[in-house]
């Protein structure tokens, strides 16, 4: 009989989980269910299984966002397509940079950055959705570029729902993540993982509104490029951190 470590059994519980829950709660289409087996089995077992809870919560959290109040944002043309089914675009968009770092940590480990940034740009993905989704149907929307007023919706807009929900956001991800952090190979004060996590997953969002209020307004990128980008700021923000301070 193979003898499979208890990390692993865990990691492939957590998977299985994953898909079930998706395909169940209408998460996501099939291409998204076949994206996320994949960030799903690189993160928890080139990572740790306590990284796949932290994405899964993400998922949990955005799904829910994507979902609330889906009527009012259809009429506005604001709301997901396909039903607010996530596909595989979003799910690597916002899975590469933890993917990444699940890779790089694999290959460099205990260097003490990996779970830092794994939680940082998760933290990203779930300001800015958050963000996107609650925030959209708030008329107070301006640039984030000259502040002017702008369209619900408009990439690069923001409003004081929006700003809010995406403190709401990285905060959730934080909070998360300090409670798993027993689990790690380096010792950081739990007041500390949250102040670390929750700004850099609020700055990341506004990296993200300018990327799409300079680059994806004019048609240089798509929305899932922007996501992608701002997301590995999260990780590389983490990583600049723990080099200086840590």
């Amino acid at each position: 009989m193979i003898d499979i470590p208890n990390d692993q059994m865990i990691s492939l519980a957590l998977v299985a989980g994953l898909l079930v829950i998706s395909k169940a709660r209408d998460m996501l289409d099939n291409g998204g269910i076949v994206a996320a087996l994949t960030v799903g089995l690189i993160v928890s077992l080139a990572g740790h299984w306590t990284w796949l809870v932290i994405l899964m919560s993400f998922l949990a959290l955005g799904s829910s966002a994507t979902k609330w109040k889906y009527e009012e944002k259809m009429v506005i043309s604001l709301a997901e397509a396909n039903e607010g089914l996530r596909g595989w675009r979003n799910v690597m968009a916002n899975g590469t940079a933890p993917m990444a770092v699940s890779l790089l940590h694999w290959q460099l480990p205990g260097t003490g950055w990996d779970y830092l940034a794994l939680s940082s740009c998760v933290a990203v993905a779930c300001s800015d959705t958050l963000a996107s989704e609650i925030g959209s149907l708030d008329t107070r929307t301006r640039s984030i570029i000259n502040l002017q007023a702008v369209p619900q919706g408009t990439n690069g807009g923001m409003s004081p729902t929006g700003t809010l929900a995406a403190v709401a956001g990285a905060f959730s991800i934080a909070l998360i993540s300090a409670l798993f952090a027993s689990q790690q190979d380096y010792e950081i004060s739990l007041f500390s993982l949250v102040v670390i996590v929750s700004s850099i997953g609020w700055i990341g969002c506004q990296i993200d509104s300018l990327l799409g209020a300079l680059l994806e307004n004019d048609g240089y990128v798509g929305k899932h490029t922007v996501n992608l980008l701002a997301t590995s700021s999260g990780a590389v923000l983490a990583v600049l951190f723990t080099n200086q301070f840590l």
